[in-house]
């Protein structure tokens, strides 16, 4: 009796074993794979070296310049060194702008006495402007801000800060664009920011919510100089200022660059996982942190994948998107053609690294279905490199590419880590080159990428669905976003909620 009470559970035991030694032995692959990247990245690691060439070799990568040319042939040719064969150029066109000259007056109302104040033009500003107002402070810039001083704009040149001063906790600032929209809203003839990092460091960015020319001139001056003008403000509550810019502006084309790695498994070769970044820079600098971090990041998880010759299930495309920084133009691009060509449907996750450097988790934007499985994987990682913090934040975000898919109701993430406070204040500054950055923490954002993109391609099901069109929009208005979309003039739903 007791011989057969315990074959009875040996046999219960052995079928227990059987149906949950797949599930363990699928693990103990993936982190065998794991292992695999980590050397590799760790021994040879190009990401650092190549962003320090093309910082040197090429400068900014302004969209439609010849830096910018240079920048997509520099990525796809690196690409294919590396022995990828699938590597194309997607063409598209758009309005590329570029600065030419500007300056900044300040005087008294009364006075002819103007001075000169330091001054960088914001992108998709006017051809041609000139104008003298008034300058009203709006403080941070916020919509309360603006309807507190709605009565005295009109007809004036609003001053807002680029940041918020003093910072409010829990409070979402507004990107540059969408303050601008504000300005224009509430009658404001021109826009004067403020930077609020200290150094004298001058800031640039797309003051347009839609990619096209904005009708008024928009500018940046430095922190201290914006407390300088402040400072006379409080003595001359009626200071005037004069903006007079010239820019250029026509209709290129330029190109997104696309490396494929086709997905191994019959089921889920079909299956589309994006991983994209954005080449282009601003021209004030060599755009060392934006967005060389992110995009030569890629380039590296890229070449890892090559040079291990690693198989993932699903189809996994590298993407350096081109005209971000002017209004997610090449991301926007990509998603046009996917629809047009039925492929819209195959894309099943986003991968966005924008800026990212030094990755200790990742974010999974407000899909919290996400979580479970990024902190499994992060609890892999942890195996392989005890450091790893396996930080898992899931915040939506817009103003980046993964914005475009977003809005398709695709699943996004992006790697979370730090950049230095010294040097995040370059971000889209004339201080942003090469030697704010570290090859230790891009090494980092290689490796744990590399690892969490190979789990997501190679996992059964990806938790996240695509959303449809009517829960895509209860998802932004869920994540407080649908005022920003509604600035950005990417709001689609009409006034029902």
């Amino acid at each position: 009796m007791k011989i057969k009470i315990y074959s009875f559970f040996s046999i219960i035991l052995l079928i227990s074993t059987a149906a949950y030694s797949p599930f363990q032995s699928e693990d103990e692959e993936l982190i065998e794979v794991f292992h695999r990247i980590n050397d590799e990245v760790l021994a040879n690691s190009r990401a650092y070296e190549t962003l320090g060439d093309a910082c040197k070799t090429i400068g900014h990568r302004l969209t439609g310049s010849a830096n910018g040319k240079r920048a997509e042939e520099y990525a796809y040719n690196l690409l294919k060194s590396y022995g990828i064969k699938d590597v194309k150029y997607q063409p598209f066109q758009v309005e590329a702008w570029s600065r030419d000259t500007v300056t900044l007056a300040i005087a008294p109302r009364k006075s002819d006495n103007f001075q000169d104040v330091e001054v960088v033009a914001l992108a998709m500003t006017p051809v041609e402007s000139k104008i003298k107002g008034d300058i009203v402070d709006v403080g941070n810039g916020l919509e309360p801000d603006f309807q507190a001083v709605k009565e005295q704009l009109k007809g004036k040149i609003a001053m807002v800060n680029i940041g918020l001063l003093p910072p409010i906790k829990g409070t979402r600032n507004l990107h540059r664009s969408e303050k601008t929209a504000l300005a224009i809203e509430y009658g404001a003839i021109g826009v004067i920011f403020v930077n609020t990092v200290k150094g004298n460091v001058l800031l640039t960015g797309t003051a347009s919510v839609t990619g096209a020319l904005i009708s008024i001139p928009a500018v940046c001056i430095s922190l201290e100089s914006g407390m300088q003008v402040r400072a006379w403000i409080s003595d001359e509550p009626k200071l005037m200022a004069m903006i007079d810019m010239k820019n250029f502006s026509k209709v290129i084309k330029s190109r997104n660059v696309i490396a494929t790695i086709k997905g191994s498994d019959k089921k889920l070769k079909n299956e589309k996982i994006v991983i994209g970044g954005h080449l282009d820079s601003w021209d004030l600098a060599t755009g060392a942190l934006d967005n060389g971090l992110g995009s030569f990041s890629i380039l590296d998880i890229a070449r890892t994948f090559k040079a291990l010759n690693l198989k993932p299930k699903r189809t996994i495309e590298f993407v350096m998107f081109m005209g971000e920084e002017e209004g997610l133009l090449g991301s926007k691009a990509m998603i046009e053609r996917s629809k047009k060509n039925n492929s819209m449907d195959k894309v099943v996750f986003m991968m966005n690294l924008d800026m990212a450097n030094n990755a200790n988790g990742f974010n999974t934007s407000g899909r919290e279905e996400m979580i479970p499985m990024f902190t499994k994987m992060g609890e892999f990682m942890k195996k392989i490199e005890p450091t790893y913090k396996n930080n898992i934040i899931n915040q939506a975000g817009l103003h980046s590419d993964h914005q475009s898919f977003m809005l398709e109701g695709i699943p996004t993430a992006s790697p979370i880590g730090g950049i230095a406070p010294e040097a995040l204040g370059c971000y889209h500054a004339n201080c942003d080159k090469f030697d704010l950055v570290k090859k230790d923490e891009m090494v980092n954002t290689v490796r744990y990428t590399s690892m969490m993109l190979y789990g997501l391609a190679n996992t059964e099901t990806i938790p996240a669905k695509k959303l449809d069109y009517y829960s895509t929009r209860d998802f932004f208005i869920k994540q407080n976003l649908r005022k920003e979309l509604e600035l950005g003039r990417a709001w689609v739903w009409g006034d029902g909620q």
